[in-house]
């Protein structure tokens, strides 16, 4: 069990604070509230710039609110927070649970560059606190299966990691917030792309499913940045990832499919190929001489699981060394040419779901980004023309009215040489 504050009998339920209960934060509010039914935790305040409603707090009490995260903590005595707000925040918020002694559920990603994931890591360390990511698809206990079928042969001798993230989001996504779409803003790192943010779990998955999941596992990160969308940041992407053992994982991501569906991890090897459906913690394995088998597997919740390691019961499931590879991938894609507008034949904009707002398409993406998890090559070596050297960008700002711009249009496939690992 880690140090820090926890409730006085280990069986209590657990005081915590949530900083961010809007936009995504509404499911953690949500699973308070189903953890707060149960007796497993109980929610003591809320760090919102606008206060939530009674409606809103249906069935949790009345918690206290405010804007001031560590004054909350102060007030309220909690023993745990959940942080759920812009990336940019993520640091500094963590930083200032741990010196407080408060244990941490952290959204995911982490933070928005190496060295803000090392402020974090080096304050939890020295706090002795609990720090759990907000990697869900990592609570799968698909992963500790998939794993272990690749250790014990049964698709033969692995040959690479394969993921494909296939989404769609309209325009208005990108005016959800000040900090969406973006790099940076005001100075701050932001990194709020396809692979980082959105599809983030695709990366960190493949790197599970890999066994490469510490800083120290990556060698090497080549990175394929686009956007078609009028934004700083790729909608767009890939990255291939060589790690320490000799392994090769290639994630390839959009927000710009033209017919959206689950995103998955495929385990490729000699002798088959196993694929993991990791939002549906659904596997279906594929071998040689055998017909093909699909498992349904259970989860553990992040929150439950940190609350159970605070009870003494359990290890936690994503402590922040076992992101340390994905951090290594942030930071490739921050420091990586601003990502390269897309040709504007290369998409077209059709209506959207929500109520209408434009989406942009990008021309056979989907079969793409499916070809990319099967071969684990990038857009540029399945032909794309888009991603070919000497292909002119498209023009900056990408429509009429656009609030945000590239500002390089060199060519956006880069080999980064990484941090060094802690």
């Amino acid at each position: 069990m880690s140090a820090g504050r926890v409730p006085a009998a280990p069986d209590a339920p657990l005081p915590l604070v949530l900083a961010g209960a809007r936009g995504h934060g509404r499911w953690h509010l949500e699973n308070i509230r189903r953890l707060q039914q149960a007796g497993r935790v109980r929610l003591v305040g809320i760090c919102e710039l606008d206060p939530l409603t009674g409606a809103e707090l249906e069935g949790l009490g009345e918690p206290a609110q405010s804007a001031d995260f560590a004054g909350l903590l102060d007030a309220t005595g909690a023993a745990a927070a959940v942080i759920c707000t812009p990336i940019p925040t993520h640091a500094d918020l963590a930083v200032a649970a741990a010196a407080r002694g408060v244990h941490l559920l952290l959204e995911k990603p982490p933070a928005p560059s190496y060295a803000d994931f090392e402020r974090i890591t080096d304050a939890v360390d020295a706090a002795g606190v609990a720090c759990q990511v907000g990697f869900q698809s990592l609570g799968s206990h698909a992963v500790p299966a998939v794993r272990a079928l690749i250790a014990e042969g049964a698709i033969g001798e692995p040959t690479g990691i394969g993921a494909a993230g296939a989404w769609a989001r309209d325009e208005a996504y990108y005016r959800r917030a000040p900090w969406a779409g973006r790099r940076r803003m005001n100075g701050a790192d932001v990194v709020d792309g396809v692979l980082t943010n959105p599809l983030a779990h695709a990366v960190a998955t493949a790197l599970a499913i890999d066994g490469s999941m510490r800083a120290e596992d990556v060698t090497r990160v080549d990175t394929e940045l686009f956007r078609a969308n009028a934004i700083e940041s790729d909608d767009t992407s890939f990255v291939g990832i060589s790690t320490a053992r000799g392994g090769r994982v290639g994630v390839a991501a959009t927000l710009c499919a033209e017919r959206p569906d689950e995103p998955y991890v495929i385990a490729h090897g000699s002798r088959g190929r196993i694929t993991f459906w990791y939002k549906q913690d659904r596997v279906l394995v594929q071998r040689a001489g055998h017909g093909p088998e699909e498992v349904l597997h259970g989860r553990t919740d992040l929150l439950e699981n940190l609350v159970d390691h605070l009870a003494g019961r359990a290890e936690l499931l994503v402590p922040p060394v076992s992101t340390g590879a994905f951090m290594k991938v942030v930071e490739a894609v921050r420091l990586a040419p601003d990502p390269r507008p897309l040709p504007v034949e290369a998409w077209r904009a059709v209506p959207g779901g929500h109520e209408g707002v434009r989406r942009r398409v990008v021309h056979g993406i989907d079969g793409l980004v499916a070809a990319s998890a099967d071969t684990l090559c990038g857009y540029a070596e399945l032909g794309a023309f888009w991603a070919l050297p000497g292909t002119p960008p498209g023009p900056a700002a990408g429509s009429p009215g656009a609030r945000l711009t590239a500002a390089d249009p060199s060519a956006s496939r880069s080999r980064t040489a990484e941090t060094p690992p802690r």
